[in-house]
């Protein structure tokens, strides 16, 4: 990258290596680009081996639920309405169910509206028909006279046989989760069908499907939890809302994003990282592509590219327009494109679409026209020395067009030069994840043996290797961040791509350590006298690489607003300097005003890093 000016540059040349600096010194504060506590970042030893699985479970913020934990919540919760509401098990599974688990509101609301909260829900508090005392009784479905025995009814009082209700109910639950909204069969009556009847009349069968949609639905329903969306995973996670961060970490190792569940993200918001899966998976760079690389025909206007024939091109049926198409360069095959979806397949698989009037290949030679052959002759320079297009040209006819190709071709240009280097990044992660369930499963009992030191010891191993996997994670979402970056902000921008480029080359020095140097101690044959220097290197590597980017993600959360400040203030002094200089010669003084170039700094959590 080479700046405009001269602010990366001079920062560049007063700091070779701003990880060397970093990691040679540490205790060297004064050139800190981000620098924190020690007691925050530095990498702590700790022979207390913790269960993993335990320390997950509870972090700030959120919390891990597995499917028991879940079912007591449901149960307590349950257990608290039915108690403080004096109503049985079954209308508080009901009335927290159409309240989305809240406990807080059914108080309130039962509290504040008993009556019409009872109707909203379908709660009766007595029954609307009463039966009379009759050996047998006519079911409202079937209308058969039954015994009184098979006769079943909820709390609205609504008589109907067994087998009506069992088809009933049979239905509903295999129809989905609409079952748990399930209502009296008389479409007159809104009484709710809660589980008694469930367990009374359904099968086995029934009974499981309707158990797994109510615990389904304390998730689904409750706007403080989510599913972990990793696939074959069954934990959800209990966010605690107004933590701010919204990254979590279930059991399964996924990390994702709670508010949208998307992957972990930062430092790209929801909003960007949205409109960037689009664009991955939509149509519009599909459209761009044909838009920077083929012409539409005139007639038709199905897209064209054009890479080999004569300027003389006929189009396939049912068009088969004939029209002049040259070109400046190449000889390559013509295609038209109908109803593709993969702009890259189809200029894999070129087929013969045109032909010309001799059954050939369509050429192009130079220049463009896209006119109807039947205009062309001696008066057009000839049939194959087409001048239109330069008259047309000079005109202002195809100006707009072909600005329109161009930016179109600058838009496929910077996205695909950002595309590839997320996916790269994607890709170096999804390796380092592999490395580092080999590393735990494999490697690190056999280090232990050959260095005679306990796994206990070998923590710094994984930690580097889990630090690689986010920052790869985090370096992945920079480009996307970069990409929408706007591009009138070029001190921004220049700022960016210096610290990208920084955090960059930090991570390959992190990941080389790791990967290239560890592989010495794991192929000797004994212990080496050079793996405590290792240990001290790698463990200062993932120190530095941790500090570096968390600063650089909060940096960019804030929208690397201390570049806007340092140039406001640049700007102010300036033009107070210009002020002062103006004042001066006006009064007929002999000083000249003098701007001195100050030293500008960009901050992250109370610390910064002078640039020039």
């Amino acid at each position: 990258m080479e700046p405009d000016d001269d602010m990366i540059d001079d920062s560049v040349s007063t700091e070779d290596d701003f990880y060397s600096d970093y990691y040679d010194d540490p205790n060297d504060n004064d050139n800190d680009y981000y620098s924190e506590d020690d007691d925050d970042y530095g990498l702590v030893e700790d022979d207390d081996d913790d269960d993993q699985n335990a320390a997950r479970r509870s972090q700030p913020g959120f919390t891990v639920l597995k499917e028991a934990d879940i079912k007591q919540r449901q149960e307590d919760e349950i257990s608290k309405v039915s108690t403080v509401l004096s109503i049985s098990r079954v209308d508080a599974t009901i009335l927290l169910r159409n309240y989305n688990w809240s406990v807080s509101k059914v108080h309130d609301e039962w509290f504040a509206d008993e009556d019409g909260v009872r109707k909203s829900v379908g709660l009766l508090d007595r029954p609307v028909v009463h039966l009379a005392n009759a050996r047998e009784l006519t079911c409202g479905i079937c209308f058969e006279s039954l015994p009184r025995e098979d006769i079943a009814s909820a709390a609205c009082g609504h008589p109907f046989c067994r087998a009506c209700w069992r088809g009933y109910i049979c239905t509903t639950i295999n129809d989905g989760p609409g079952c748990l909204s399930l209502r009296c069969p008389d479409p007159l009556c809104n009484a709710a069908i809660g589980r008694d009847m469930i367990d009374k009349l359904a099968t086995t069968e029934e009974k499981q499907k309707y158990s797994r949609y109510l615990l389904r639905s304390y998730v689904e329903d409750n706007r403080t939890t989510k599913w972990c969306p990793a696939p074959g995973c069954e934990y959800a996670i209990d966010f605690t809302l107004g933590s701010g961060n919204f990254d979590v970490s279930c059991i399964c190792s996924h990390s994702f994003c709670w508010n949208c569940t998307e992957e972990a993200h930062r430092p790209v918001d929801c909003a960007t990282v949205a409109k960037w899966i689009l664009k991955n998976s939509a149509e519009s760079e599909n459209m761009n592509w044909i838009l920077a690389n083929s012409k539409p025909c005139p007639k038709c206007k199905r897209p064209i590219e054009k890479n080999q024939g004569c300027m003389h091109i006929t189009c396939t049926p049912p068009c088969k327009f004939e029209f002049c198409w040259p070109r400046e360069l190449g000889i390559l095959m013509a295609i038209v494109v109908v109803g593709i979806r993969d702009a890259m397949t189809w200029a894999a698989s070129p087929s013969p679409l045109f032909l010309n009037h001799s059954g050939c290949y369509v050429t192009v030679m130079v220049r463009l026209c896209l006119g109807a052959w039947a205009e062309h002759g001696e008066r057009t320079g000839g049939f194959y020395a087409c001048n239109r297009y330069e008259s047309a040209k000079q005109e202002g006819v195809y100006d707009e067009s072909e600005r329109r190709r161009e930016m179109a071709k600058n838009s496929l240009e910077k996205y695909t030069h950002y595309y590839e280097r997320w996916a790269s990044n994607q890709l170096s992660r999804q390796k380092a994840l592999a490395d580092l369930n080999q590393m735990q499963t494999m490697q690190l009992e056999k280090l232990s043996d050959l260095q005679c030191t306990p796994e206990s010891r070998l923590k710094f191993i994984t930690e580097a290797w889990l630090q690689i996997v986010e920052c790869r994670r985090v370096l992945k979402w920079t480009y996307a961040y970069g990409y929408y970056l706007p591009e009138h902000e070029h001190a921004k921008r220049q700022f960016f791509e210096y610290l990208q480029g920084e955090a960059e080359s930090g991570l390959e020095r992190l990941h080389q350590c790791a990967e290239k140097e560890l592989s010495k101690f794991l192929t000797g044959d004994g212990p080496s006298k050079e793996f405590d220097d290792f240990r001290a290197k790698l463990a200062g590597l993932t120190s530095v690489t941790k500090n570096y980017f968390e600063n650089l993600v909060r940096a960019l959360e804030n929208g690397l607003a201390d570049v806007d400040s340092q140039a406001a203030a640049a700007a102010a002094a300036a033009a107070a300097a210009c002020s002062r200089t103006s004042s001066s010669k006006s009064m007929g003084g002999t000083s000249k005003g003098r701007v001195s170039r100050g030293k500008g700094s960009f901050k992250s959590g109370g610390s910064s890093r002078n640039v020039e």
